[in-house]
């Protein structure tokens, strides 16, 4: 019996990931998942498992998804609107990853070390500038940052403390009868208004 269910749910999920008429939601969740939340546990099992080889393969494929991921940022509005993009997504992501197909490393080796081997010295002048310019604006900026700091921490003080405070309550949430007053003096209103 969990055999069938099993396949039950499997079919739905097939269903619901391939259906072009429905919305994206679901594959591009699978496109997070597959993209990012897979590689990230792999790569760390390879850091903790300290294997070269897992390590250097992993390497690879966030080269080729941060690749792509750049090349997205650029094209999406434009490429987003083709029937099953996501579902084309889905499928490079995979592809990246699969074992029989090393995909990540045809990318990185036919196409990606070609081209940064070539254009090293530029893009290492590059990111040198912008790193310096970085560094000039958090220094000249430092009063801000630490501003913003301050209050990020006060806003996520007072949450964390309401939070505590929220099971406290004798209605578990003290809100709730301040909204439930405005309702009534709405409603009493609109039927004032109504007679």
């Amino acid at each position: 019996m969990a055999f069938l269910g099993s396949n039950v749910a499997n079919e739905v999920g097939l269903r619901l990931l391939l259906c072009p008429l429905g919305s994206n939601i679901v594959v591009r969740t699978a496109c997070c998942s597959v993209g990012i939340v897979l590689p990230v546990y792999n790569t760390f099992k390879a850091i903790e498992r300290k294997d070269e080889n897992e390590e250097q393969k992993w390497l690879m494929y966030w080269a080729a998804y941060g690749s792509f991921t750049l090349a997205e940022i650029f094209t999406d509005k434009l490429i987003s609107w083709f029937p099953m993009y996501y579902h084309m997504k889905f499928a490079f992501l995979v592809w990246l990853q699969l074992p029989s197909a090393e995909g990540a490393k045809q990318l990185y080796m036919n196409h990606l070390r070609p081209f940064l081997s070539r254009h090293q010295a530029r893009v290492d002048l590059i990111m040198g500038i912008a790193y310096g310019e970085m560094v000039k604006l958090i220094s000249n900026h430092r009063a801000e940052l630490q501003y913003a700091k301050r209050m990020l921490l006060k806003v996520m003080g007072s949450a964390d403390q309401m939070l505590k405070d929220a099971p406290n309550h004798p209605e578990g949430h003290p809100e709730v009868p301040a909204i439930e007053e405005q309702t009534t003096t709405i409603l009493d209103t609109e039927s004032y208004h109504a007679d």
